[in-house]
């Protein structure tokens, strides 16, 4: 991606400095955007844009918004970060609203914290928006609570991909009892199986798949800790999807099972 000298936008102007908003964009489904992240949005003169943001958010624009992508997918080609921040600077220094616009939430696993401090450093003034985050639409969309009480008492959100190639404690969280909601776990899901099972998460234990959710063309499937991988790599699961794992599960294994990998579209 390159910078657009000509953008009117970057041109010099004697309005006051601008302002970034780290917007969350939820999901997939517009309809789970949150009234001020609507607001923000239809207020900003530029949106820079995570790939996770899908045409008919973007189609909330107002006219004459100008809208860059600035794509940052694992596997992918991807927009450098500093970049982006650089970017996001400049437009506002020059005066304009500036709506980072996010998958999910900015402070979820989406590097919400990095920009907002490096924001700030710069001396740019910077908010955050939140939004809904895979892991709690995922429960909404099968009906599956995350928490429930006699079974889970709490939920935890972790990534299976760290920069530095770490892992999550999974024996902690095995040991926790708690629902454990994973993001950037399909990458490797024999891996991930097999850590999960040397951990002490027991074989049985419930799991479900959920791929793209929210979207019209979500799909979702259950198994257990130890058909994890089966059902990921038979089904050809894929990213963007949470994996949830925890006995909450049970509550609607069954109708996960038998809606399958069906749309979930309203």
């Amino acid at each position: 991606m390159t910078q657009h000298p000509n953008d009117p936008h970057l041109a010099a102007t004697s309005r006051a400095p601008g302002k970034v908003w780290l917007v969350g964009a939820g999901p997939g489904d517009p309809e789970l955007l949150t009234l001020k992240a609507l607001r923000v949005l239809q207020q900003a003169d530029v949106w820079l844009v995570d790939d996770l943001v899908g045409a008919e958010v973007r189609g909330l624009a107002t006219p004459g918004t100008r809208i860059v992508s600035v794509g940052k997918r694992g596997g992918c080609r991807s927009t450098p970060q500093d970049f982006i921040l650089r970017l996001m600077a400049r437009y506002a220094k020059r005066g304009c609203m500036v709506a980072r616009v996010k998958g999910g939430d900015p402070f979820i696993f989406g590097r919400g914290g990095e920009e907002l401090a490096w924001l700030h450093a710069q001396g740019v003034a910077a908010q955050a928006v939140a939004g809904v985050t895979a892991g709690l639409a995922a429960g909404a969309a099968l009906g599956l609570p995350l928490t429930h009480r006699g079974v889970s008492r709490g939920v935890t959100f972790v990534t299976a991909h760290q920069q530095d190639g770490g892992q999550p404690d999974w024996r902690a969280l095995a040991a926790s009892g708690m629902t454990v909601v994973c993001y950037m776990g399909m990458a490797h899901p024999e891996r991930l199986q097999a850590a999960l099972l040397a951990s002490g998460f027991a074989p049985e234990l419930p799991v479900a798949v959920v791929q793209r959710v929210s979207c019209p063309d979500q799909r979702h499937g259950a198994a257990t800790v130890s058909t994890l991988a089966a059902l990921v790599c038979g089904q050809a699961l894929a990213s963007p999807a949470v994996i949830v794992i925890g006995e909450v599960v049970a509550h609607r294994a069954q109708e996960i099972a038998t809606l399958g990998l069906q749309s979930m579209a309203a």
